[in-house]
């Protein structure tokens, strides 16, 4: 099995929403376990940072939102609190006798199979008492913390102004976001999401930390969110030839995932991870005289040999089964675990109201949304506080939110400053110039409902945490669970999601689940249905080659796995081979008449 070092999870937990994993490096970190947390909102991150000085008996001192640079500053601050306050962890559970109840068991207890594990298994069956405290004494040193790490969207990244008056470009949110991780203290990586920003790329080349140091070393490090080869290529070289090097790349599913999805043109993840699993040395190897020619550019010194890249893997992974297969057949060194998540109450931030509902959500409750303001598929909650309230102002004539934070005000239709399309302001203009818009009668009702679908994701998705921490009790969180939730029926311990991953204890999926590549080829049927309906309305953004182009994408996919199956799934895969036949008759029907233009 692929490991990234053998006292290190292989296993790590994404970014979701704006709050739920806000905090959740005080909670998994000192275990070993590196999570992801977001830098859109500052106005949470400063509450947060607030509440964790306070309980931790730190001094604290509010940074105001006219103050010089607060953005950044309250990031900077809060990675930094995150950073001092894990240290501490660690280092008490370090000094922790082995008793059963201990952290530090806890640690060793919860780590994978490998050479550390056998390690701790041999220190428990010994019985001599010197040499039993030679090996814990050794196991201390082992001791790894996870990884705090920083997620940035790449699109979120309005213009900020003060006073009525435009900032600088520096000002925007991504820039001031990764500002703030790199003056933060953190030897971490900053995760860009959501597609490519030249800019901001460019904008890291500002802070030395993102560059080696003496030692040939990164304090700093780039991991990029792709959904493919291609996109690691486009997105690396341009970084490369900057003098930033990537160090890497996380392959997400464009449907089956949590939040904002990025479907492709109906390239599957199977096939995605084959190209990249054959190529990935290559695509390093390109990168790497690239990166060292930009260094001698900058003045700084050549590399000798090329830096670490890891490549990891998240989307819709269930069983210890899929696991495995992401690690040993495709040789991905980490994978991502979200969604599941979500009902473990130790690790990220739900309120008891929607640990309820996620516990009990159905396939009918989870659904692919025109909800986010950005204009990007969004996995939402059908039943959650926040779409309760959406559909309540629209049956009140009050439809839109009041936009309370402005992290999504990107639209200029109708003002030279920009505003957010879930606010009332746009919604009232929007739909005032429908009439006049030509519509027909087929177009004009759903036009309308995309236009009131929006809602407020950057204040509601941390409703949850500050109805958790009292910091807004009337909160009307949005929860962002992609469709894997439907798998996951119970809320779980830290011990029992960790025990499911690795296969090491009862699983908490239903045997008769799905496999993660067939639900993920429904996922691309269902859009690529839905796709073709809006064609037939004229009301699709996509030209008559995108759809052949996707239904040849997914043939050829189906076709991937119908082999693979052979080689991997031994007694299943005669039942595989029957699923994947009936879904490509399914696909064969999804064309275009020859008339149809």
């Amino acid at each position: 099995m692929t490991t990234v070092a053998e006292n290190r999870h292989l296993f790590y937990i994404p970014v979701m929403g704006t709050g739920f994993t806000i905090d959740t490096p005080l909670r998994v970190a000192r275990f070993g376990i590196t999570s992801v947390i977001s830098l859109v909102d500052d106005i949470l991150i400063e509450q947060m940072r607030k509440y964790h000085s306070e309980q931790a008996g730190e001094p604290y001192e509010a940074v105001g939102d006219n103050d010089e640079d607060a953005r950044a500053c309250r990031i900077t601050l809060y990675l930094d609190l995150l950073d001092r306050l894990v240290q501490k962890q660690v280092k008490q559970l370090k000094a922790e006798p082995f008793s059963p109840d201990s952290d530090i068991v806890r640690y060793f207890e919860l780590l994978p199979e490998g050479r550390v594990k056998r390690l701790y298994r041999e220190m428990l069956a010994e019985n001599e008492p010197r040499e039993k405290a030679r090996l814990q004494e050794h196991l201390r040193t082992l001791i790894v913390p996870g990884g705090i790490e920083a997620n940035i969207m790449a699109k979120g990244d309005k213009k900020n102004y003060r006073e009525g008056r435009e900032l600088g470009s520096e000002y925007s949110d991504a820039l001031a976001a990764l500002r703030g991780f790199a003056r933060s203290c953190l030897r971490s990586s900053v995760e860009i999401s959501a597609g490519m920003n030249p800019r901001l790329y460019t904008y890291l080349t500002q802070f030395d930390d993102f560059y080696p140091d003496d030692k040939g070393e990164l304090k700093k490090k780039v991991a990029l969110k792709v959904s493919d080869l291609r996109s690691a290529e486009i997105q690396g070289r341009f970084l490369t030839k900057r003098g930033i090097w990537v160090s890497e790349y996380r392959i997400e599913s464009g449907l089956n995932c949590g939040g904002h999805a990025f479907p492709t043109t109906g390239m599957l993840l199977g096939p995605i991870l084959e190209r990249l699993k054959n190529q990935r040395q290559e695509l390093v190897e390109k990168h790497f005289p690239i990166y060292n020619k930009a260094l001698v550019a900058a003045g700084r010194p050549e590399m000798d040999s090329c830096p670490a890249v890891i490549y990891t893997v998240q989307g819709g992974i269930g069983t210890s089964a899929e696991n495995g297969l992401m690690l040993e057949y495709y040789k991905m060194d980490r994978t991502g675990w979200g969604t599941p998540f979500l009902l473990v109450p130790e690790v990220t931030s739900v309120d008891d109201e929607h640990l309820a509902k996620l516990v009990n959500a159905t396939e009918q409750d989870v659904f692919l949304s025109d909800s986010s303001p950005l204009g990007i598929p969004f996995w939402n909650l059908r039943n959650s506080a926040s779409e309760n309230a959406r559909r309540q102002r629209i049956k009140a004539g009050t439809p839109g939110s009041p936009c309370s934070k402005g992290f999504m005000v990107i639209n200029t239709e109708f003002s030279e400053i920009s505003i957010c399309k879930a606010s009332r302001t746009y919604q009232r203009l929007k739909l005032e110039s429908l009439d006049a818009a030509g519509y027909t009668e087929e177009q004009l009702p759903l036009v309308k409902a995309g236009v009131l679908s929006k809602s407020c994701i950057c204040h509601d998705l941390s409703g949850g945490v500050k109805i958790k921490y009292s910091i807004e009790p009337d909160a009307t969180p949005a929860i962002c669970c992609g469709p894997n939730i439907v798998n996951f029926s119970r809320l779980a311990t830290l011990r029992e999601m960790v025990g499911h991953i690795y296969g090491q204890g009862p699983g908490l999926t239903p045997p008769d689940r799905p496999h993660m590549f067939l639900l993920e080829i429904g996922l691309y049927v269902d859009y690529l249905r839905e796709e073709l309906e809006k064609f037939s309305l004229e009301m699709s953004t996509h030209k008559r080659d995108f759809f052949e182009e996707f239904r040849l994408n997914l043939l050829e996919g189906i076709d991937y796995y119908q082999g693979l199956a052979e080689k991997l799934f031994n007694n299943e895969w005669e039942l595989l081979r029957g699923e994947l036949a009936a879904i490509r008759d399914t696909v064969e029907d999804l064309a275009l008449e020859p008339d149809s233009v």
